[in-house]
């Protein structure tokens, strides 16, 4: 007898438990039906939720145009989503040769106050130029525009930051740990790019009173497709976005479109920064999405704030 109370005891536990109380249920703002408990988000369907989030990120169908290798990379990410993708490789990278006195700036890496790599590129090919002449990593403070760049450093073994915000030039520029390597009277900074860029960077820095150098490691370049390749991959493969990942890469869009390009600019475009976004408004694109920065986690984010898409955007 004393079991049986003791059991009708743990179950009306449970059951109030379970049960929200009247003061605790408050009307829904989405369809009808749909309650809301105090403490808990929206509406409870959280499946229903999942689910019709997961049907319009499936329903996106994505050019990508980065380098070969990356763009595998981010495909298998946004296959993951449930997302299709296509790769159209539109930059590809070329290491470029260094002159004697060049070279010579991997031997006094520690002249400098601290060292900027700008690209995923650059970080690969400075880590080889280190390990020829470095026993251990040089231990001056290393900066890079995004996390993908700064990893490849970290994880070397370099002492690496990069702007928890934002994916671009400003972003680093405004990094405490930047302003404190750079504060001191003749302080240097080398940047190590591609053979051409943004003048951002060194620009303001010489304003601040730091000298700077540039070693340039690889130029960057379009790859040979063939006319009509661009519009031909998105028509038989119901592309309805584009994602480019710089303004160069935006640029070589422009070039292979060509004529085609009014056809195209009508497709939501993903881009890395406002002044990618920027580029691309001036040349006509319609539709151009700033996800804040260049990285799998921000296309993802952007892509989660869209409505879905047609099939067939363009």
């Amino acid at each position: 007898m004393a079991a049986r109370a003791g059991r009708r005891s743990v179950r009306a536990g449970v059951a109030a438990r379970r049960r929200p109380s009247a003061a605790d249920i408050r009307p829904g703002a989405g369809r009808a039906g749909c309650r809301s408990i105090a403490g808990s988000r929206g509406c409870r369907d959280p499946q229903g939720r999942l689910r019709r989030g997961q049907q319009r990120m499936s329903a996106w169908r994505l050019l990508l145009t980065r380098p070969a290798e990356e763009s595998a990379a981010l495909a298998r990410v946004l296959a993951d989503a449930g997302i299709f993708s296509s790769s159209l490789p539109l930059l590809e990278t070329e290491s470029l040769p260094l002159t004697p006195a060049q070279r010579s700036i991997i031997f006094e890496l520690l002249n400098y106050s601290a060292v900027i790599v700008v690209s995923k590129p650059a970080a690969r090919l400075a880590i080889e130029l280190i390990d020829e002449v470095w026993p251990q990593p040089p231990m001056q403070p290393w900066f890079s525009v995004g996390s993908a760049t700064g990893q490849i450093l970290l994880d070397y073994g370099l002492d690496a930051s990069w702007p928890e915000q934002g994916d671009d030039s400003e972003a680093l520029l405004d990094h405490p740990r930047l302003k404190q390597a750079i504060a001191l009277p003749g302080s240097r900074v080398l940047i190590m790019r591609g053979n051409e860029g943004r003048e951002l960077l060194a620009e303001q820095l010489r304003e601040r009173g730091v000298g700077v150098d540039y070693l340039p490691l690889y130029r960057r370049y379009l790859p040979q497709h063939a006319p009509g390749t661009l519009l031909q991959r998105v028509e038989v493969e119901r592309l309805n976005g584009l994602v480019v990942s710089s303004g160069q890469g935006f640029e070589h869009l422009l070039q292979l479109a060509g004529d085609s390009w009014p056809d195209l600019a009508g497709l939501p475009l993903f881009v890395p920064s406002p002044r990618v976004a920027s580029l691309a408004q001036a040349a006509g694109a319609r539709n151009v999405i700033d996800c804040r920065g260049a990285s799998a986690a921000a296309l993802l984010a952007a892509l989660r704030d869209q409505p879905q898409p047609a099939v067939k955007a363009y």
